[in-house]
């Protein structure tokens, strides 16, 4: 998305975690889960979605173990939790890139911060990768309990950051996500490279 005269000059940078930080884990590892079990890839992982929301381990109102359970009700699922939240975890990979501009950002006086639909999950796999230390604060849907298909969850991030809406700059993959936001007034990112984003930083005055 192309910034507007009024884009330039974010206070904050907003970041969703998978598909924004690092690879997107969450899709990736359910295609694996399909594959392995002799599934349809596309329909799995659309019916594993809705039932993470749907089942509350998304807003912490469900474990990981209640989850896995609710997918192995829908599907012939034979392997256990730890090596079905494996195959995920695994393809959460960091982009070093985009953490090196994470700092540069930081240098320039822009404050981070994450808001992401996780779980447990992403403390989890910040004591394999040490990042949310980079992040002040981490907004994950599963303490916050509400989701980013909850156009109010972007005026309580602005809440709790003390910032206008316009000053945040909120970066998401998810085009959902992305309309939202913007609905609320925030300038927003849609996420489909680190090229990309790097020149749209750069346009908004950020290099």
């Amino acid at each position: 998305m192309k910034p507007t005269m009024n884009d330039h000059h974010p206070t904050w940078c907003l970041f969703d975690f998978g598909g924004v930080l690092a690879e997107e884990g969450f899709t990736n590892g359910l295609i694996a889960i399909a594959q392995n079990h002799g599934l349809p890839p596309n329909n799995f992982v659309r019916m594993v979605t809705e039932i993470i929301y749907d089942c509350g381990y998304v807003t912490g109102k469900a474990t990981e173990t209640e989850f896995w359970n609710e997918v192995r009700k829908a599907f012939t699922i034979s392997d256990n939790d730890r090596n079905l939240t494996n195959e995920i975890h695994s393809r959460f990979i960091l982009r070093p890139a985009m953490m090196t501009r994470i700092k540069a950002l930081k240098t320039m006086g822009v404050q981070t911060a994450i808001l992401s639909d996780q779980t447990d999950w992403l403390e989890q796999l910040d004591r394999r990768d040490h990042f949310l230390h980079k992040f002040d604060p981490v907004l994950n849907s599963y303490h916050l309990g509400m989701t980013k298909r909850d156009p109010a969850i972007f005026l309580r991030a602005a809440k709790i950051l003390a910032a206008p809406p316009a000053t945040i700059l909120f970066i998401d993959d998810n085009t959902g996500h992305i309309e939202r936001a913007a609905a609320q007034g925030l300038q927003t990112h849609h996420f489909t490279d680190e090229t990309t984003f790097f020149k749209d930083l750069a346009l908004r005055g950020l290099t």
